[in-house]
């Protein structure tokens, strides 16, 4: 049994006019993503997916993909991403879930998963764009749901593992309200996707203030999940 993660599948089985293959590095990207997770996950596996699953606009839209993840090996917890738009109220989720019977699939949304004795922890995250007051809003309330979701999990005697889809670091550009979650509850290992391309090079990676790291994009991965645990 092992902890994989994953970010940034991009799935259009729903709406096949959005493929990611018209971007450098991502041919038969969908093709590769179930060749690699068929040789890698098996069925007592938990794998977390962090954001931009699909493309649909809505959940009726993301149907095929949904599916799609739900026939592979594993329990899988889904985060939200920036191009998620299919993404609702946790209740409407659930409840769709469990008329489509998808019951593979768990939502990380003010909350947290138990996998040993770890806490898997998480939320979307944003961009920190100064002096931009609508922006400064979200970065708080994701701040927030992340310590809701690390709170209550180190609350419960668990190891906390954070999973997110914005980096708190990129560049020379500092996410102070995340990175501040992460300190005061002695975080140590973060992962975090949505760069893609000549992106990759300013994410960070390794240790950081004892914290480590990993940029988990599916394209930065080759499309193979990581093993976390």
């Amino acid at each position: 049994m092992s902890l994989f993660v994953i970010g940034d599948l991009h799935l259009c089985l729903g709406v096949p006019d959005k493929p990611m293959d018209v971007f450098n590095g991502w041919n038969n990207y969908q093709e590769l993503i179930k060749k690699n997770w068929l040789e890698n996950i098996k069925p007592d596996d938990t794998i977390v997916l962090a954001g931009d699953i699909s493309w649909a606009m809505s959940l009726q839209q993301a149907y095929d993909d949904f599916k799609f993840i739900n026939d592979m090996p594993g329990r899988k917890i889904i985060l939200k991403g920036n191009h998620d738009y299919w993404w609702t109220t946790k209740n409407k989720m659930d409840l769709y879930f469990k008329e489509n019977n998808f019951d593979t699939i768990y939502i990380l949304h003010n909350n947290h998963f138990k996998y040993e004795n770890y806490g898997i922890c998480g939320t979307r995250g944003w961009v920190n764009m100064p002096n931009e007051p609508s922006d400064a809003k979200v970065l708080a309330r994701e701040a927030q749901r992340l310590e809701v979701s690390v709170k209550v999990a180190v609350e419960c005697g668990l190891e906390p593992i954070v999973f997110m889809h914005y980096p708190p670091i990129y560049g020379n550009n500092f996410n102070y309200d995340i990175l501040d979650v992460l300190y005061r509850y002695n975080v140590k290992k973060c992962y975090y996707g949505h760069i893609h391309g000549k992106g990759h090079s300013l994410g960070v990676k390794g240790f950081y203030d004892n914290i480590f790291f990993s940029l988990i994009s599916s394209d930065y991965l080759q499309f193979i999940p990581e093993k976390v645990i």
